[in-house]
Parts: structure tokens; sequence; C-alpha cells
């Protein structure tokens, strides 16, 4: 990337209270943090409008010109939440990087092409969506593309396929499977699933809150 897109964020006090984020939000507004290469961490917000614009033309990696009330900074967007009912922002956080050192990120595995197993009902399996790189942050690829067409029933592909094929560094060992094709059930396989009873008793799976709050985000 030449040229990093360009965004705004101003300022905001450590330890806003839960009632002031939520009317935050409420406005369009998303709050976050930056921190990283010769920033202190520094709570702020964005609107979400032009988090969302920014995040379409750069792409979930991309490097972004961060304008925080005059002081620029190169970042990209290391963690964000998301409102799991209103599918908005909830938080965002941005490392500030520098241009010359090598980053590292992990990028999300696109695949590219139909399986040839997928002709014989084959069924296509992605364990890891996601691999783990070391590159320049101008370098950063949108996604990983890896061809599948090749790929028969019982074929897989690993990181050690493709190390070579690629320009930077993965940092997921060999053996780190990307995707594999796998045979179609059988109906006697799917009889024995419809077929099993659910395990009585059973104690109630705990969920992990969507509502962390801002003051152990920044702890």
């Amino acid at each position: 990337m030449d040229m990093a897109t360009k965004m705004k964020a101003q300022k905001r006090e450590s330890g806003t209270p839960n009632s002031a984020l939520t009317e935050l939000r409420s406005k369009g507004n998303v709050p976050g943090i930056v921190y990283g290469y010769q920033a202190e961490t520094t709570p702020l917000t964005v609107s979400e409008i032009d988090l969302i614009k920014t995040l379409r033309e750069s792409g979930r990696n991309g490097v972004i010109n961060l304008d925080l009330d005059g002081t620029k900074y190169n970042v990209v967007l290391s963690d964000y939440q998301m409102d799991a009912l209103k599918g908005n922002f909830k938080h965002v956080d941005f490392l500030a990087i520098n241009m010359s050192d090598e980053l590292e990120i992990a990028v999300t595995v696109h695949t590219v092409g139909e399986a040839a197993g997928e002709k014989e009902n084959g069924i296509v399996n992605q364990p890891n969506r996601e691999v783990h790189i070391k590159v320049k942050p101008s370098e950063i690829p949108d996604s990983l593309d890896v061809d599948v067409s090749k790929l028969e029933i019982g074929d897989h592909l690993s990181v050690g396929d493709i190390r070579d094929t690629v320009s930077f560094e993965i940092l997921d060992e060999d053996d780190f499977l990307l995707v594999s094709v796998t045979a179609p059930r059988t109906q006697e396989e799917i009889d024995e699933l419809e077929e099993t009873p659910e395990t009585e008793g059973a104690e109630p799976e705990v969920v992990g809150s969507d509502e962390e709050s801002d003051s152990e985000k920044e702890a």
C-alpha cells in the first residue's frame, strides 16, 4: 500500500463511565485506544461511519493514517469488539507501527477455485481461517489466497505446501492445516447422528459476555 487511508479521531478521558460510553455510541461514535510505536496508550473516539468507510478502503489489515487531535500515527486495527445484537462496533484498538519494521499480523485464508473433490460430493473443510505472517506494513495482503482446485477427496493443504509460494514469512508451522477435502457422509452416518440423544443433565454452557467494559479493556 503506497498511501495509508486517513481517518480522524478525538481524545477522550481515561476511565469513561459506562453510561457515558453508551451515550457516545448512541451518537454514532466508537470508543477505542491507540498504543504502540511512539504512542502513549491514549483513549479516543472515532466516528463509526468514518471507521467503516476507512476499513472498506484499506481492508482489515490495511495501514491507516490516524489523526488524533493533530498528532498523526500510522496504525493498524489490532482488535475490535462488536455488539452481537446490533452488529455495530463497540470498541476498537489501534496499534501504532513503524513503517520501516516488519509486523506480525493475522490474515484471512481465502480459498480460490472449486476443489476437484467437490465434483464427487466431497466436503471442503477450513479448520483454520487465519494464518500469522511477518511482513512490512506497506506489503500486508488483504488475504492469503490458496488454490484448492486440484484437491481430491482425502487431500489436504497445509502451510508447508504454500510457504514457498508467498513473498512474506508465515509464522505458523508447516503442519498447520488450512484446507481438507473429506468424503461425504453416508446415509448410515447421517442416521446415527440424528438418533444420538442429547446429553441429559448437562451443565449449561457459560458464554462470555460481549459487554466488556472499557475500564477492563484499558487496564
